[in-house]
């Protein structure tokens, strides 16, 4: 019986989040608690800025993007939220970082989840991903719905099922 195997992955498709920002902006421009108002979001490489009036703008503006995340399929459990401070002309500002990959923490998690789980699997970290192998094909499926239901703080897809 042939090996099985497939990689777990946290990535987020830029291209979509892309299009969560246009949809994000082009609510803003119709809602009339954002008229007149300073709300900006750039994306810059793997940051998004989010620019606002004040504090409960912010907030707002950030809720009207997370939801318009959901709805793409993006996950919003791989955005890290930085602190919001003072930017110019009474403004504020705040960085999202959108995380792609499992850092070394969370992979280890993840490796001690599987091991303690006492399948007839085998997983070793490959940079920023994990692949996981195994004789039966169950195994892995088992493994995956463990993985979906730990508590992690980023993220999963499972893909390249072999």
């Amino acid at each position: 019986m042939a090996e099985s195997s497939f990689d777990i992955v946290s990535k987020m498709d830029m291209q979509e989040m892309t299009n969560a920002i246009t949809q994000t902006e082009k609510e803003l421009a119709s809602r009339f608690d954002f008229k007149g108002s300073k709300s900006t979001l750039t994306l810059e490489k793997e940051t998004l800025v989010v620019v606002s009036d004040d504090d409960y703008k912010l907030g707002a503006l950030i809720d009207i993007l997370q939801s318009k995340m959901l709805k793409r399929g993006l996950p919003i459990k791989n955005i890290d939220y930085g602190t919001i401070e003072s930017a110019s002309m009474g403004t504020v500002r705040q960085r999202l970082k959108l995380k792609q990959g499992i850092d070394q923490e969370n992979s280890k998690k993840i490796n001690t989840l599987i091991r303690d789980a006492k399948l007839k699997v085998k997983s070793q970290i490959q940079g920023d991903q994990i692949r996981v192998t195994g004789k039966n094909r169950d195994d892995l499926q088992a493994v995956i719905q463990l993985l979906r239901k730990a508590d992690l703080t980023v993220d999963l897809q499972f893909t390249n099922m072999k």
